[in-house]
């Protein structure tokens, strides 16, 4: 026996009944919402060609991603993201479809988080994305309000939604005055959280009102009151205009019926750069991370030669179907109804039976033990009531 054989690789684990069964529960309801609101479910493949992770605005740190060769020496990764390969399937196999397009998936992506102790590399998501129409502004609200709906399948009190708009970090990352290295670090900084670290890289570029605001990211949420302090901090025509947009997005949230579920976060900024314009996260209580994660992304199918403005948002289901169970909120699995036991010679009657019973609404065992004791002995330990026995005579037998 090798040493890895009892063992999974790191950042991955065995799911077993009933975390399955939770799973499965996150997905079912959220397919359920996803197709009310018209959405059509696509899956992608689960390897894709290293390039399409390294365009402009769809760049994949490398060392993130589980690269492999192919047959042919080409280089391809597991996929880390679903909303790219999804904007290269609209582009090619969806490219004479009218839009509005919507669209949802439920599969894994995958990341090398080798520095991260504790974090999972295999992530299995469900999400949605918007793609094309006219109106973007009630696109957004379409968006955000199904990802509240999204949260609140799952608790109808404990769960918030953070936005922001990513113009605003890149506006002011556009003033900065470093090389475009210093900045790919910056952005990775503040997506990681590592503010300590972002502080001191922001002191070697220098004292500026520019990497005063960026110093002041993480501490740019809340609720309304954050659109004035960040005022204070920075502002220009574009950052001010940013700031106003995204005030109104708050305000219309709060009509909506949202009030006390939405907060304000200008420092939401992810390791995908894609996207353009509305960004936004959600949480549930007592989750140390974010659970849902989204926002707008208007030039990435131009990338794939079909310009198209498109909004969406992925959901982590592992995160989720482990905040059910914690709380008590997650179906159980229960013990099948009964038991088939056959005598020997009896066994196409035992699956006949089973059959009819299994038509009629039950859980059924097909016994697999040679002796009747053995075979209630199991039904007690597996909390089974009722035994069916086939044979020379026939009988039910309650326990």
């Amino acid at each position: 026996m090798k040493k890895n054989d009892l063992i999974t690789p790191e950042g991955t684990r065995d799911l077993l009944f009933n975390d399955c069964l939770a799973r499965r529960e996150v997905e079912s309801r959220l397919a359920g919402l996803f197709k009310s609101f018209g959405y059509s479910e696509v899956v992608t493949p689960g390897i894709e060609f290293y390039d399409l992770f390294n365009g402009s605005s769809r760049h994949f740190r490398q060392e993130m991603m589980y690269k492999l060769c192919d047959t042919k020496g080409r280089l391809i990764v597991i996929r880390p993201d679903s909303t790219i390969p999804i904007a290269r399937l609209v582009s090619t196999r969806l490219a004479s479809a009218v839009t509005p397009i919507r669209l949802f998936y439920n599969q894994p992506v995958y990341e090398n988080n080798a520095l991260l102790k504790g974090r999972s590399d295999e992530i299995f998501q469900s999400g949605i994305e918007l793609i094309g129409g006219e109106d973007i502004e009630c696109a957004d609200y379409e968006a955000m309000c199904l990802a509240l709906e999204s949260l609140c399948q799952f608790d109808a009190d404990n769960f918030r939604l953070e936005i922001g708009d990513i113009g605003y970090f890149k506006e002011l990352m556009a003033k900065l005055e470093t090389d475009e290295s210093t900045k790919e670090e910056i952005r990775l900084l503040i997506s990681a959280k590592n503010y300590p670290a972002l502080n001191d890289i922001l002191d070697e570029v220098g004292d500026t009102p520019v990497t005063a605001a960026l110093k002041a990211l993480p501490r740019l949420f809340g609720g309304i009151e954050v659109f004035d302090k960040a005022a204070q901090l920075f502002n220009d025509d574009k950052t001010a205009a940013i700031l106003l947009h995204l005030k109104d997005v708050y305000n219309k949230l709060v009509e909506l019926g949202y009030g006390g579920k939405i907060s304000v976060d200008l420092g939401i900024v992810s390791h995908a750069d894609y996207y353009t314009g509305i960004v936004f996260k959600g949480y549930l209580s007592g989750v140390g991370q974010s659970v849902l994660k989204g926002g707008r992304y208007d030039c990435l199918l131009g990338e794939f030669g079909r310009p198209c403005p498109a909004i969406g948002f992925g959901v982590n289901c592992d995160d989720v179907a482990h905040y059910l169970r914690k709380n008590e909120l997650a179906p159980e699995i229960s013990s099948p109804d009964c038991i088939v036991f056959c005598e020997q010679g009896h066994s196409a009657e035992a699956v006949r039976l089973a059959k009819q019973l299994i038509s009629e609404g039950s859980v059924v065992e097909i016994g697999l033990h040679l002796t009747l004791e053995n075979t209630k002995e199991y039904a007690i330990k597996r909390g089974i009531k009722t035994i069916y026995k086939v044979g020379a005579s026939s009988e039910k037998i309650e326990l």
